[in-house]
């Protein structure tokens, strides 16, 4: 799992992207939410039922929702279809084009000021994101005036990786038109992240080389607070809409939220820029940026923690829902298909989702009989059972399962440049979760590395309860996460040249997600999982992606109880006990982000086999690798159509 954070985890409500998902767990606060509400549609505009009004044009509007009807490659098309353009037109439209891309990608880095940070950019290291409606309206703004812009684009002779470009930001726009109809800005807080975990999150992700580097970090501190009264007015708004997350949840992000709060000021995550200086910083100065940073948390931040949580504990838990599904909310049924097509990047329906799942769990559950026959078991009830009670299997410390997911990487990354023509130049590590996260994080989770190769990707590992985390399944999450998954793909991203730098960290969960279950699946096909515990561990993962599809569906549209997720979890997977518990409480927390996972494998694996078919000795699984990964991250159907693209030039030169 990404985190979410796999690509930078923060992002700001008032910036210009959706990175709803992430993929990663490891999610802080808003993926990419709109404060905004409608009021019915009227013929002559729509118009915003909170202050700031602002109106939204309808050629705009009818150019998002005409987007979202027939697909962005169709207007691709179309415009092929124009006479041809002359040269310097042309030009003179690539130009524009380029101009708009890098235009709107400052804008992001302007109003997203954390994203910026963890990229390495500090120019905005001083600030943090407004949370406010008026900020989150501007960024409508901003999108609507750049869609203008790029609908005025003619693509006639521009390459396909611009008209790609191009296509991806409508898409974006298009869509965040439509999420506004959700107000998720009114649900920001689950136990995977929020406000409280922001910016202890975000600190370790910075560097710290220059005063003015502690500088910025002081007064980030001094304007938490802001932010916090912020979320917490949103919040409040959300509780009139009855937009609230299941109450039974609300606990957990509360234990968090005193936990920060009740630390000695030198013990908070947020004073770690603290344990060290560099050599360049003079003692007074570290005299000086040691008392003021620990005042501002002392006498501003935590001060603000113990209020959030006085509103949590007094009026916010108290008016969150019973039910867990989403579908309890107003528009809930609506609200969900449309987060299943935001997560897949498909039209796939949640009863459609569902059966995929029950199809897959089926037949993972005859491959892994057949392993726990040849292991002398009789059938699969008895094998799990074996699995719990088994020493072997279970870590004897947090440090040696540490060293379990790195003794895997070693190999697989000796074998990679047999399965790829491109390779990563960013450095990764393998980490434990923070203790402040680590009783509500999932198993296993990737933080990009920084593209300036100050920072290596980080592999992170929950070593909460260590001794009862199983130690089959690590092979498969070291691949997933690691090598060849997550930082391998989003590495190759962040270093590709001659692309937009929005495309270099552009997230869809069906893609990324989907890379990194496919990474545990090549693993089979290069030869590893010699061990038949670990194989049976790949399919214990496959299985736990697959029962995700079945119960993520069960209780966000078929109205499952949480016990009938948990139950399903035992019926079908040997899975760790603490596992299940905090993967249960994803789903229902994150709707729709889970389903993305098989989806987006199956995807791949069909366009592997359509290339085998179509390309015969001829197909290069390297090559094949090298265009997936060459484009950076994609929706689904033009992944698909840049795999067939390829195929018919291997075609062509075939024939020549």
């Amino acid at each position: 799992m990404l985190v979410i954070l796999i690509v930078p985890s923060l992002s700001c409500p008032g910036g210009d992207s959706r990175l709803r998902g992430g993929g990663h767990y490891a999610k802080v606060f808003l993926d990419r939410i709109f404060y905004t509400r409608w009021r019915a549609f009227s013929p002559d505009d729509f118009t915003l039922r909170l202050t700031p009004l602002r109106r939204f044009s309808i050629p705009a509007l009818a150019v998002a929702a005409f987007l979202l009807l027939a697909s962005v490659p169709t207007l691709t098309a179309q415009s092929q279809a124009n006479a041809p353009a002359q040269a310097g037109s042309v030009e003179a439209n690539r130009k524009a084009l380029n101009v708009i891309f890098e235009a709107y990608w400052q804008e992001r880095l302007k109003h997203d000021p954390e994203f910026a940070s963890i990229l390495g950019d500090k120019r905005y290291n001083d600030q943090i994101c407004d949370y406010s409606v008026k900020a989150v309206n501007d960024g409508l703004a901003r999108e609507e005036n750049i869609l203008t812009q790029l609908m005025d684009i003619d693509v006639a002779g521009l390459t396909d990786e611009e008209k790609t470009g191009r296509d991806l930001l409508l898409r974006q726009f298009a869509e965040d038109e439509e999420a506004v109809e959700f107000k998720e800005w009114e649900m920001p807080l689950d136990q995977g992240g929020g406000i409280a975990t922001t910016y202890p999150q975000l600190v370790s992700r910075l560097s710290f080389a220059t005063v003015k580097d502690y500088d910025d970090w002081i007064a980030r501190l001094h304007a938490i607070p802001r932010a916090f009264e912020q979320v917490s007015a949103n919040m409040s708004i959300g509780m009139e809409d009855h937009r609230v997350p299941p109450k039974y949840l609300l606990a957990k992000p509360l234990e968090q939220v005193k936990e920060l709060a009740s630390q000695k000021p030198e013990d908070s995550p947020l004073a770690a820029p603290l344990k060290s200086f560099p050599a360049g910083i003079s003692a007074a100065e570290r005299e000086r940026i040691k008392d003021e940073t620990l005042e501002a948390i002392s006498k501003q931040v935590q001060p603000a923690y113990l209020r959030f949580a006085r509103f949590l504990e007094v009026s916010y838990i108290p008016a969150g829902r019973e039910q867990p599904g989403i579908s309890a909310l107003p528009d809930g049924a609506k609200y969900y298909q449309f987060l299943i097509r935001h997560f897949t990047t498909t039209s796939l329906t949640a009863d459609q989702i569902h059966q995929i799942g029950l199809d897959e769990v089926k037949r993972d559950e005859a491959q892994m009989l057949a392993i726990a026959q040849k292991l002398g078991f009789a059938d699969l009830k008895s094998f799990r059972a074996s699995l719990k009670t088994n020493s072997k299997l279970h870590p004897a410390s947090a440090e040696a399962l540490l060293d379990a997911y790195r003794g895997y990487l070693g190999p697989m990354q000796a074998r990679l440049p047999q399965l790829f023509g491109r390779l990563p130049k960013a450095k990764f590590e393998v980490d434990p979760v923070p203790d402040y996260m680590e009783k509500n994080a999932a198993p296993a989770y990737y933080e990009s590395a920084a593209p300036d190769g100050s920072r290596p990707g980080r592999l992170m590992i929950n070593t909460y309860n260590a001794a009862n985390r199983n130690l089959y399944n690590v092979e498969a999450t070291a691949y997933h996460e690691g090598l060849p998954g997550h930082h391998l793909q989003i590495s190759i991203a962040q270093e590709l040249e001659g692309v937009p730098a929005f495309r270099k960290h552009h997230f869809y969960t069906a893609y990324t997600e989907g890379w990194g279950l496919y990474a545990e699946h090549l693993g089979k096909d290069a030869g590893f999982y010699q061990d038949p515990y670990s194989d049976y561990g790949r399919l214990d993962n496959d299985i736990w992606r697959a029962i995700r599809l079945v119960v993520d569906t069960g209780v966000h549209s078929q109205h499952w109880s949480r016990q009938q997720m948990v139950d399903y979890f035992h019926d079908h997977s040997a899975m760790d006990e603490p596992s299940i518990q905090s993967e249960v409480d994803r789903y229902i927390a994150w709707p729709g982000q889970a389903t993305a996972y098989k989806v987006g494998e199956l995807k791949i694996l069909e366009l592997r086999e359509r290339a085998k078919k179509a390309l015969g000795d001829k197909f290069d699984l390297r090559a094949f690798h090298d265009q997936v990964l060459g484009s950076g991250a994609l929706p689904l159907d033009l992944l698909s159509d840049r795999i067939d693209g390829w195929i018919a030039s291997q075609k062509a030169a075939a024939r020549q």
